[in-house]
Parts: structure tokens; sequence; C-alpha cells
């Protein structure tokens, strides 16, 4: 077995099957550091002929629930007139990744953690998963690509159910709608994980990898020029009492009292 180990990011290869594990318990929240050694990891994997599927996974209680807002700047961004977003352009060369990846979902996927779980191309998840691209309850635009790759998994009109609302997603619910391929329990979710990703790894690789690059064609160039759009939107309702608002509702549990400025 191949181990490596990229920042809180660990890698192990086992019968063409890659392990990448996120180590941020409880709840794995990101900043740009992490996605940039997760990209790093997945470029590895890419070159490496001993993987040929990833299982993205987590530990702790949660797959991961956002962007580590208690850091004073997570993203890594500067304003938009002055520079790109660098945790966008880490996300960029996730979804450029070549190999297949199964993301294993525990607990909360939300917000940016949504858009990490939407990198795989497919998704197993638990009664107990909860997915939530619940930007509009932060005072914020979506980022990390949704806008673009949840219309494209589960349809524009329950995906803007998702955005305007805000609201949770079950993992019972996630694979009724498409948002999730596979329900499993706790105690089975890296096994079934890693089932999927040996049987996409037993098929000829070269094939493996033709088909899905003719599937996920233009993604990665899709989903740049949508987190350029998202980041100076994003850049823009930061500044505002309701984002400011927003952030301390959701610390202190209760709904936000906006006033639209």
């Amino acid at each position: 077995m191949t181990q490596a180990r990229y920042g809180d990011v660990s890698v192990a290869i086992d019968e063409y099957v890659a392990q990448a594990e996120i180590h941020r318990p409880p709840h794995n929240y990101f900043d740009v550091q992490l996605i940039k050694d997760l990209a790093s990891a997945f470029n590895d994997l890419d070159e490496d002929p001993a993987c040929r599927a990833i299982v993205l996974s987590a530990e702790g209680k949660s797959f991961c629930a956002g962007a580590n807002f208690a850091s004073r700047n997570p993203t890594g961004a500067t304003d938009p007139n002055q520079g790109g977003n660098p945790l966008y352009a880490e996300g960029v060369r996730l979804f450029s990744c070549k190999k297949p990846v199964v993301a294993a979902i525990q607990g909360a996927a939300i917000g940016g953690g949504l858009g990490l779980a939407l990198v795989a191309d497919f998704r197993v998840a638990t009664p107990e998963a909860r997915f939530a691209a619940n930007f509009v309850k932060i005072g914020i635009h979506p980022g990390f690509g949704l806008t673009y790759t949840l219309p494209r998994l589960i349809g524009v009109q329950k995906a803007a159910l998702m955005f305007l609302t805000g609201r949770r997603i079950g993992g019972e619910e996630a694979v009724a709608i498409g948002l999730a391929d596979i329900l499993t329990e706790p105690d089975k979710l890296r096994a079934t994980a890693t089932t999927l990703a040996r049987e996409i790894a037993e098929n000829a690789p070269l094939a493996v990898l033709s088909t899905r690059a003719t599937i996920r064609r233009g993604l990665a160039e899709a989903v740049k020029a949508q987190t350029d759009h998202e980041f100076v939107e994003q850049a823009r309702l930061m500044k505002t009492e309701d984002h400011r608002e927003g952030i301390k509702a959701v610390a202190e549990r209760r709904p936000g009292r906006f006033v639209g400025r």
C-alpha cells in the first residue's frame, strides 16, 4: 500500500483505489490551504498509474461544514479588482482531476462543503447526511462553482429551491433528487464508497479516463468562469450589514434579522 500526506489530507492507495481523507475533525472546515493540499493530492494521483479511482472522505462528524469563518480570511481572497480568489483557483484544480472520484458523505456538507462534494463524480451518503447551499442565510452569493454544478446535477428548479431557501436536504431526499447516488448506513459508508470505486477501477483504465473526460468536457472551464462571477458577487455582499448579521445569526442558531443593506 502506498501512502502520502498533504498537510491535513492523507492518501493511501490499495488495489488501484486511492483513499484521500481530510483530517480536520469534527467538522472539517476548509480554508485555501486545505483545498490547495487536496488539489495537489489529486494532481499527483492523476499521474500515478497505481490509482484508477479515488474515494474522498473526511474524519469526524461532518464531511465538510463549509469555510472556516473563524479564520480572518479563509479564502485568501482580495478585492476582485486587485486579483482573483486563491480558493476558487484551487477549486478549479480539483475539478480538473482526471480520475473518477467517489465522495463518502457523513453529517454536514454545507455551503462550500457542498461545493467540494460536487467535485466528485458520485456521492455515497448516510441517512444522517445534510446537504445545504445556505449562503442566503449568511447574506452572500453562492460560491465554489455551485451555481453551475448544482443545477447541472439536480436541475435548475430543485437547485433554485435549495439556493433561495437555504434549506437542508437529508440523505434520503438527496438520493431521491439525484444529489447523492447511494444511501448506506454510517458503519458501512467507507466500505460502500470503496466498493463503488473498485467497480470503476476494475475496468479498462484508458477507456474509463476517456469516457469520463467526454462526460465532463468543459467542466473545469465552466467552473472557472462561474467562480469568477461568484467571487465578484460575494465580495460585494460581504461588505453589507446583512452579511454581518447572517454570520452572527448562524453562530447564535437563530433566523437572521435582515434589513436589505
